[in-house]
């Protein structure tokens, strides 16, 4: 979740505590890391992870870096104080905001069993596109679980800050 929106979507933060979904950080405004100060990078967090549980009454436990930039630094990681979670298909979804199709074939061409799958809820077309992916992938045998469930369950890990995930 991006920070800035958490309290305009407040109770939907706080529906999906109570549904269970994995709660993850975005970042405060979106920046690419790289170009911000190690204190910036900390407020960027703090700040989420603070409005998230404000939110909810839970804390996120993964983060995902803005445009995946820093996923392989270590002042980066360390700043985040939480396991960065990067994919391993792109949805292209940010490209296609108006178009749902080419996110469905992006994801339906392309994933394979443990692959991680960024997908961004800020476009309605993205919207869409879930609703046809999810239950063909349901079809083809897929369950959808966790970024930490699959980690745990595919990966046999637990997620450690300081490190990028890819896929499992």
């Amino acid at each position: 979740m991006v920070g800035t929106y958490v309290p305009i979507y407040s109770n939907t933060v706080k529906r999906m505590a109570n549904l269970g979904c994995e709660l993850g950080n975005h970042s405060y405004s979106h920046p690419a890391f790289t170009t911000l100060s190690y204190s910036s990078m900390q407020y960027q967090v703090t700040t989420t992870n603070n409005l998230i549980y404000d939110a909810c009454g839970k804390y996120p436990t993964v983060f995902r870096l803005p445009y995946g930039d820093g996923y392989n630094n270590s002042t980066v990681l360390s700043a985040l104080g939480l396991p960065s979670i990067f994919w391993t298909v792109d949805s292209t979804d940010w490209i296609n905001t108006n178009n749902s199709q080419p996110v469905i074939n992006a994801v339906l061409n392309n994933v394979r069993n443990g692959d991680i799958v960024t997908m961004h809820d800020s476009h309605y077309s993205t919207v869409v596109a879930a609703e046809t992916i999810i239950p063909i992938l349901k079809q083809r045998g897929y369950q959808l679980v966790t970024v930490s469930e699959l980690a745990k369950y595919k990966g046999r890990t637990t997620l450690q800050s300081g490190r990028t995930y890819f896929s499992f």
